[in-house]
């Protein structure tokens, strides 16, 4: 039986507070969807668009690891807002608007960023089954 992974995930009262954090956002950025007057249909067909990134894990899990955080980091579409925001271009803000909610949600699901030793060592904690490396 392997130990249960701990090294590196956030416990307690810290992870609680990610995952409500995590809500508060995804439930801003879905308002702040709504307000932009875009369709929700393009919302619903990108919702879950982010997790084509978990095809990564088809060529290993460190590959995986390195794809699916970088399709789960709010650091692009923040910068796709700002470029946006700065052009004008509606469609850029709807799609980082969206992107966000997906990865916010996700934290609030305790779906964290991954380690590259099992798809399911996230920086919030085992998903799944305890001592059952997927």
């Amino acid at each position: 039986m392997t130990a249960p992974f701990s090294v590196g995930q956030v416990q307690g009262a810290p992870r609680l507070l990610l995952r409500l954090e995590g809500l508060a956002l995804g439930l801003l950025c879905i308002w702040l969807f709504h307000k932009s007057g875009a369709s929700w249909w393009l919302f619903g067909s990108l919702i879950l668009a982010p997790d084509l990134t978990m095809l990564g894990y088809l060529a290993g899990p460190r590959f995986g690891a390195v794809l699916y955080n970088a399709g789960h980091t709010l650091l692009w579409p923040v910068l796709l807002a700002v470029i946006g925001w700065g052009v004008q271009a509606s469609l850029a803000l709807a799609l980082a608007l969206i992107w966000a909610a997906h990865i916010t949600l996700d934290r609030a699901l305790g779906y964290g960023l991954k380690y590259s030793s099992a798809f399911n060592h996230t920086h919030l904690g085992t998903i799944g089954q305890p001592g059952k490396a997927q």
